[in-house]
């Protein structure tokens, strides 16, 4: 009796390996660039908002005829990639250009929304 149980055992899990899906796993490395770039880029999307934040340029916003919730809410959808843009020129500005680079994300967003 065994030995019919383990023929029939034998050819059903013959058959399920030829049936069922294969699913292979794969691994490989990553680079350090890939690994940080979610944290990377949530810092960076936090410095763009406390920017537009800010109450000199929620006003300067205000004088140009753009709401700052739009502002805001625009900076949520941009690409991570256009966020480092934006953040980059952010540190890299001295601390009374802040027009010029407010100027410069309004006029980001209105190419990317138009």
């Amino acid at each position: 009796m065994s030995s019919v149980l383990a023929r029939v055992l034998c050819r059903f899990l013959a058959v399920a390996l030829m049936v069922l899906p294969w699913q292979a796993a794969q691994a490989g490395m990553i680079g350090t660039g890939q690994a940080m770039t979610p944290a990377g880029a949530q810092g960076e999307r936090q410095t763009v908002s406390s920017y537009l934040s800010r109450a000199q340029t929620v006003s300067e916003m205000q004088a140009l005829g753009v709401d700052a919730q739009a502002a805001q809410d625009r900076v949520a959808a941009l690409t991570d990639a256009e966020v480092r843009t934006i953040a980059g020129n952010i540190d890299q500005q001295p601390a009374g250009g802040l027009v010029v680079l407010l100027l410069v994300v309004i006029l980001i967003l209105l190419i990317v929304y138009r």
